[in-house]
């Protein structure tokens, strides 16, 4: 059971047309570091398979609506049993795929068979209702880097609003959004959600050429990108010195990328001239 009673569903004339719910979904081992209730790292209380199908999700929902429901890989199965004892059939899924702030894959997720990069959402619908007109046109991925363990990106709001009618209800909310019924034991607004922030999980924007600590390295996959990108702008008359001080790079790193890319390094001196003749 959780830790604390959950309040009934809210309800809304009409029933939601449009849920998402990310569920406190409890692991078979619940003391490794993939579950939520690992002691030392203070997360969040679970609820067990059960507990979660119970929820009358079906009796606050319209006739016809829409379900985004978040799965961890591992309990993929579990999912589908969840959307089907709330009265929804799958249909489809949307994969969040975790960055790192260079846009490759954030390998630094956990997993005993393979590291986890990617998240489920799972999408099901409820009587028969298509998706509005953007959904037709709405890859089935969301590419942004991580924040506080469990957070799901904000993206997910604006894709949905686009692709479903409300009005919306958000189970389990911790960050409660505009024109959404939050609700969960995290959902009211004075209360600060559950979740560390740990160095290289702060969020924000992706970066073609990543800003990087002077001692901070890339993989050697990443590396590579990053110097083909360089040698995009190095091949239209930038200098390494241009370059170093427009990624607050070291000339040793702008070279060693620019080398690693194959990038075929112009005589010392020669770049003024090279923009004078491409201007």
């Amino acid at each position: 059971m959780t830790d604390e009673p959950y309040a009934p569903l809210p309800t809304t004339a009409g029933g939601f047309a449009t849920v998402l719910a990310d569920p406190p979904w409890r692991f078979q081992n619940r003391t490794g570091k993939v579950a939520p209730e690992h002691k030392r790292l203070g997360r969040y209380a679970t609820m067990s398979l059960d507990e979660i199908k119970a929820l009358p999700v079906s009796d606050v929902t319209a006739k016809n609506a829409h379900l985004y429901l978040w799965v961890p890989n591992a309990l993929l199965p579990e999912g589908i049993e969840v959307m089907e004892a709330w009265g929804f059939r799958y249909v489809s899924n949307i994969v969040w795929a975790k960055r790192r702030k260079d846009g490759g894959p954030d390998g630094r997720g956990v997993g005993f068979y393979f590291r986890n990069v990617t998240e489920l959402i799972l999408f099901g619908v409820k009587g028969h209702m298509r998706t509005l007109d953007p959904g037709r046109r709405q890859v089935n991925m969301i590419e942004t880097r991580k924040r506080e363990h469990s957070r799901k990106p904000d993206e997910q709001y604006e894709l949905i609003q686009s692709c479903s009618p409300g009005p919306y209800l958000e189970m389990f909310a911790r960050y409660p959004q505009p024109h959404w019924t939050a609700w969960g034991n995290e959902a009211d607004e004075d209360i600060t959600p559950q979740g560390k922030v740990y160095k290289g999980y702060e969020g924000g924007e992706i970066e073609s050429v990543p800003e990087l600590d002077t001692h901070e390295r890339l993989t050697k996959e990443s590396e590579l990108e990053v110097g083909k990108l360089l040698r995009d702008e190095y091949d239209l008359g930038k200098s390494i010195k241009d370059l170093s001080a427009e990624h607050n790079y070291s000339i040793a790193r702008v070279r060693r990328y620019l080398r690693l890319a194959g990038t075929h390094l112009r005589p010392q001196g020669r770049s003024k001239a090279l923009k004078a003749s491409l201007s």
